[in-house]
């Protein structure tokens, strides 16, 4: 909904939205370059021209070797200069689902980033278990804000996903409501 919600504003401001997604499932392979590379290629994506200094970077990778393989200071230093020019908002999810060794470089990158991109903002979501890094690491450009799921808040996503489950015929009314019940239930008091 935010990442909706900010491509629709972008739209008649000339502002950039990317984002990036953290999987459980694919940890090792999520490293700080692959992540800002993402970041990069959705943001040069939505330019009418590829900047002719990110063009030249990669026809340099090319010739030497033989493939583009950019270091992370170079991503980063990519993404400073076209930010630096516009409005832009990099949304990066499930940020606790990255590997520490890898967090903690993605966010001196991301600090680096916002010191020579006064227009960019950058909006991260994961547990409260990594807000202590996010704060030390981006120390006076974060505004941290705790949300904390209601019960009704855990009712109506596990109605959607029941709702979206493909067997519809496996489940009835009586099943459905055991299902809530019972997880509602096992849910720690708020």
């Amino acid at each position: 909904m935010v990442i909706d919600g900010l491509c629709d504003w972008a739209k008649g401001q000339d502002a950039a939205v990317a984002f990036f997604y953290f999987d459980f499932a694919a940890q090792k392979e999520q490293s700080p370059i692959r992540v800002l590379s993402s970041l990069l290629k959705q943001i040069v994506g939505g330019l009418e021209e590829i900047p002719p200094n990110i063009a030249r970077a990669f026809r340099r990778q090319e010739k030497v070797f033989g493939a583009w393989k950019l270091g992370l200071g170079k991503i980063a230093e990519m993404l400073q200069d076209i930010l630096s020019s516009r409005p832009t908002f990099i949304c990066i999810d499930a940020l606790d689902e990255c590997l520490p060794e890898y967090r903690e470089k993605l966010l001196d990158s991301l600090k680096r980033i916002l010191g020579k991109s006064p227009n960019t903002r950058i909006f991260l979501t994961g547990s409260l278990h990594v807000r202590g890094e996010v704060e030390e690491h981006l120390a006076g450009k974060v505004v941290a804000v705790s949300i904390t799921p209601t019960k009704e808040d855990i009712v109506r996503i596990l109605r959607a996903r029941i709702k979206d489950d493909i067997t519809q015929d496996a489940m009835d009314v009586s099943l459905e409501e055991d299902i809530v019940e019972k997880i509602i239930k096992a849910v720690p008091e708020m």
